[in-house]
């Protein structure tokens, strides 16, 4: 199923496995974010909230490879097969968008 962007591309979506995997992680980071909200209603020791918003970065660190991989996989490389010089620029222009930004993987 496809489905238009507010950039005005289109995204085939995930394969419904791999969709399933990064919904089971985000939701599962959804829960961990809640639990660090009532630790510091509840005034939680610093040390240990920084520990849980590490895990909270590390696992939404996995879910952009794992968004990664696939736009580089799929995306990207029909963009670059594409004949339009236009469309390759425009992915690459991307990438280095997010990337600059610091939005990418580390």
């Amino acid at each position: 199923m496809s489905t238009k962007a507010a950039h005005g591309r289109r995204f085939q979506g995930l394969a419904p496995r791999a969709k399933e995997e990064i919904l089971a992680r985000l939701r599962s980071i959804e829960g961990h974010v809640r639990g660090v909200l009532r630790m510091v209603e509840e005034d939680a020791y610093c040390i240990d909230v920084l520990k849980q918003t590490k895990a909270i970065q590390s696992a939404l660190d996995r879910v952009n490879a794992m968004l990664l991989d696939r736009h580089l996989h799929h995306c990207v490389t029909t963009a670059i097969r594409s004949e339009d010089p236009r469309e390759r620029e425009r992915v690459i222009a991307e990438l280095l968008d997010v990337f600059q930004a610091g939005g990418g993987p580390r």
